[in-house]
């Protein structure tokens, strides 16, 4: 191999190694950690789970980085991998409401390029809407197939109710952000989240914990506290806000009983919720923040 077919070489590998990190990281950021190996780990959780979600995740991560790429969006937004976490979260979506048959691939990449699309324009006008873009994305998806496609939809699994347990319902809350049902799906999240941010994932497991205490003592389903249905925007939450002040802990748990609010609201009119009680929520608590700061300091 001569010196010009050994660069070559080079490049290519060096290519393919900063793809794959990119990758990763857009997985990550699902969790808001900026840390491949993080989202190498969610994907080993996700194909854990439903090896027909890990696909899902991965080629709707691929699609989202690809559209980014194509559309000549900044290089180091992309680096960071933020043109591939909503765009994941619309391909684990729509494998679980939908079956897995052709048409349903073809929505997947769609979505998934719109998601990044949309993630675009608020990342171009520095609005900070976290997971929005897969929200509207898979909402818009739900309406066509309900109305138009129910042939596409999946059926609803009936899932055994349990009794509470506090300490798995903490890890059960990672696993539902990604849409993972599994205790182990939820224990391999908590510990991607851990590496890269272990006040991150300690704030993340708090936070579901408190949320599952505080539905249970209205008398929120019991069956859905146990799979961690009221505790994922909780986790989202806390994760936004963590830090090492007493005040960081405060402005979590403000951010988490708003989602619970929201949350319970879209649960008494039947709305699909995905992760939209934590997106809003936490641009309230953000916005409570700012305005907060900034009096604190005039003053």
């Amino acid at each position: 191999m001569n010196y010009y077919q050994n660069l070559n070489k080079n490049k290519f590998s060096k290519t393919i190694i900063s793809l794959v990190n990119i990758l990763l990281k857009g997985i990550g950021q699902i969790m808001l950690q900026e840390n491949s190996l993080t989202g190498f780990l969610f994907l080993i959780g996700i194909f854990y789970g439903s090896w027909t979600m890990g696909v899902a995740a991965l080629l709707a991560t691929i699609c989202g980085t690809a559209t980014a790429i194509l559309m000549k969006y900044d290089q180091t937004e992309i680096k960071k991998g933020l043109y591939g976490f909503s765009a994941a979260l619309v391909g684990v979506a729509t494998l679980l409401f939908l079956k897995p048959l052709f048409i349903s691939w073809i929505i997947l990449i769609i979505g998934a390029a719109l998601a990044t699309v949309i993630q675009h324009f608020f990342i171009k006008r520095k609005i900070p809407v976290f997971t929005l873009p897969f929200v509207l994305i898979t909402w818009l998806i739900l309406f066509f197939t309900n109305n138009y496609g129910t042939g596409l939809l999946s059926e609803s699994s009936t899932a055994i109710s349990s009794p509470i347990d506090y300490f798995t319902v903490g890890f059960k809350g990672f696993g539902q952000v990604i849409f993972q049902d599994s205790l182990i799906s939820g224990i391999i999240f908590f510990i991607a989240v851990f590496i890269s941010s272990p006040i991150s994932a300690l704030y993340g497991f708090v936070g579901a914990v408190l949320s599952a205490i505080i539905t249970f003592s209205i008398s929120a389903p019991v069956a859905d506290i146990s799979f961690g249905l009221f505790s994922f925007n909780a986790v989202l939450c806390a994760i936004v806000f963590a830090g090492k002040e007493i005040k960081d802990f405060i402005w979590a748990f403000t951010a988490i009983l708003l989602s619970l609010v929201i949350s319970l609201f879209m649960l008494k009119f039947n709305f699909t919720q995905l992760t939209f009680p934590f997106v809003l929520a936490s641009c309230i608590t953000l916005f409570l923040k700012i305005k907060y700061i900034s009096r604190y300091q005039n003053k």
